[in-house]
């Protein structure tokens, strides 16, 4: 790069002529730019909507497709505080009794207080030999758990902490702990029902006297604030329609029902249940889809029919230094705001969901629509801006538009369940393929799964970046060839400067 000398000798503003010679190559970089930002931020609006149209598809349209979307079952209970029951698609209508006799526990013991030779209290650290209640000798603990069907022996002598016998039973799968505040074992096992149930056993005399020492013995001529005290766990078991049936847990799977014992009934109390279909469900499914369908339909109704934002270009670096934070989001957003107005990719999409919610379904020979249903648009005059294409369901008490009009849609669910899920099935299938077809890969433009043409754009989006590098080493170039010509010219009139001073100087010029 050559030296950039400025107007000393020629007293010219060489800075501003040279920057005025290369604006038209500084203008074409600022474009490049411009576009290329634009460009960014159209990916950007896209990737929104592509997430939110694949949602719909994967959410809603790729189970509503199937009738089995549609089989919902609901069970209510006469008694919420004794059972909860949730009913699958499997389960049966009708009504039947329930009596939940006992509910399941875990097998505990609560130890009894541990004392420490000459008085103060026990720790996690505190020794066998340091505690009352036996002489210590080297003796084992055995621990079944499980019944039984698992057994540890616990090796003990005069050092063993009481760390050391929690460590054991927590490795043999106990919930162990010492209160060191109340000073007692509390144990448990981790699961509910008889089959964890466990047990501590002295093997020999040093083994019973650990056990005296740290509260866990049961012997019956203990006292009471020394002998550790033991539940059994326990099976829930519930009767259900005469019939008996046992859980390790409180909950209960039978013939489609999910039953869970929250407590007991009273000796001549019973519980009824009633399983119907869930007209709730259905509804709420339906519903659902068309909000998020509406919301989708909505957004792109408001970015292609945008209002133009002619006039507007992203920002040069110096521009904005020119302006306030404020002034500058206010005016990237008015081109956000419009960067899919008229878009071709949208204009497809938005076709192809219009037509296709509103082509209706063929079945037995007839045609229906979605207005058959009590569901349909509000219609051109009374519709918000952009909002012309959404669906409202008559009789939705979330809906003030409709919500007093009578609720077919429910009606239809509950006296002709079959049409109405034949024709949801029908609708959300031809939506599904649609949009899968729109949203399949395309070599060189399109990605499986995108509604847009993203390969394209990003390909795009790389070439800028290779047209503004050469468009920068042009202007970069064109600059400095500028620069070494007034450099030349400044050096030449330092010559001639320098000449006529000394000729001045020989001619007795001062």
């Amino acid at each position: 790069m050559p030296m950039r000398v400025t107007g000393m000798y020629s007293g010219l503003d060489t800075e501003s002529i040279i920057q005025e010679l290369v604006s038209a190559k500084q203008t074409k970089v600022d474009d490049a730019k411009k576009k290329q930002t634009k460009l960014g931020w159209k990916q950007e609006a896209w990737k929104e909507l592509n997430t939110k149209l694949k949602n719909l598809q994967s959410k809603y349209l790729a189970n509503m497709r199937f009738a089995d979307a549609y089989t919902k079952k609901k069970t209510t209970v006469s008694n919420s505080s004794v059972v909860s029951v949730l009913a699958g698609s499997g389960a049966m209508d009708g009504v039947q009794s329930l009596k939940v006799k006992q509910l399941a526990k875990s097998g505990s013991m609560i130890g009894g207080v541990v004392e420490k030779q000459g008085g103060g209290s026990v720790n996690a650290l505190s020794k066998l030999s340091e505690l009352t209640g036996g002489s210590i000798t080297a003796g084992k603990i055995q621990l079944k758990t499980k019944n039984g069907d698992n057994t540890v022996d616990i090796d003990v002598t005069a050092d063993t902490t009481i760390s050391d016998v929690l460590d054991q039973m927590k490795k043999a799968g106990l919930s162990a702990s010492f209160d060191e505040k109340n000073q007692r074992f509390f144990v448990n096992s981790t699961s509910l029902g008889e089959a964890d149930n466990f047990e501590l056993t002295g093997l020999d005399e040093g083994g019973k006297n650990a056990l005296k020492a740290l509260g866990l013995s049961t012997d019956p001529s203990l006292d009471a604030k020394h002998k550790a005290t033991v539940t059994q766990g326990q099976d829930a078991v519930i009767e259900l329609n005469g019939v008996e049936f046992k859980s390790n847990n409180n909950v209960f799977e039978i013939n489609g029902l999910t039953i869970t014992a929250l407590s007991t009934t009273a000796a001549d109390e019973e519980v009824t249940l009633t399983t119907s279909n869930d007209t709730d469900g259905i509804y709420d499914m339906v519903k659902g889809f068309l909000k998020e369908y509406n919301s989708i339909i909505n957004e792109i109704d408001k970015l292609y029919n945008a209002a133009s934002s002619k006039g507007y270009e992203p920002l040069t670096k110096e521009e904005k230094e020119a302006m306030s934070e404020s002034e500058i989001e206010e005016w990237e957003k008015k081109i956000k705001d419009s960067i899919l107005r008229r878009d071709e990719n949208l204009s497809t999409v938005r076709t192809a969901l219009i037509n296709t919610m509103g082509a209706g379904v063929e079945m037995n020979g007839k045609t229906m629509h979605l207005f058959d249903f009590g569901i349909d648009h509000l219609g051109y005059f009374n519709s918000e801006d952009n909002e012309k294409n959404a669906f409202h369901i008559d009789g939705d008490p979330d809906d003030t538009n409709t919500m007093n009009n009578e609720d077919k849609l429910r009606a239809m669910i509950t006296s002709d369940p079959d049409t109405v899920v034949n024709f949801f099935t029908g609708l959300t299938r031809n939506l599904y393929s649609e949009m899968s077809e729109m949203s399949k890969s395309v070599e060189g433009y399109r990605s499986f799964g995108s509604f847009y043409d993203d390969k394209k754009l990003e390909s795009d989006y790389k070439d800028y970046e290779s047209k503004i590098k050469t468009l920068e080493k042009k202007l970069t170039e064109y600059e400095d060839k500028w620069y070494a010509k007034f450099s030349r010219m400044e050096t030449a009139m330092a010559k001639m400067q320098s000449n006529t001073n000394a000729i001045t100087s020989l001619l007795g010029g001062a």
